[in-house]
């Protein structure tokens, strides 16, 4: 897991997690407080993540692509600031939370 001050790294395009798998058999995201997490699809399309209240992002690691012989594919994924994490990080700041982005991510 990863934390990053968004009050000191605040510049859309920053990248906290550049593209990347991971290693491990499964990455399981929690939903988080700022946006900025994306998925790349086989077809080479980006998507914005936003997990739902109460449920879980699940993706392959290459653990995994390697026991299925490939079958099922390590998913790559990275986070970035955004347009949509600066309107968060600025929400945060007028409610007096916290400006602390914590990856919330379990590796199994």
């Amino acid at each position: 897991p990863t934390g990053s001050d968004l009050a000191k790294y605040d510049k859309v395009g920053t990248i906290f997690a550049g593209y990347h798998y991971d290693l491990n058999f499964l990455t399981i995201h929690g939903k988080s407080r700022f946006p900025g997490l994306y998925i790349w699809l086989r077809d080479g399309r980006r998507l914005a993540v936003a997990v739902p209240e109460g449920c879980l992002l699940v993706q392959a690691g290459k653990q995994m692509e390697w026991m299925t012989g490939g079958h099922v594919r390590a998913g790559m994924h990275e986070v970035v600031f955004t347009e949509a994490t600066a309107a968060a990080v600025e929400t945060a700041r007028a409610e007096g939370r916290s400006l602390w982005r914590g990856a919330s991510t379990f590796f199994s």
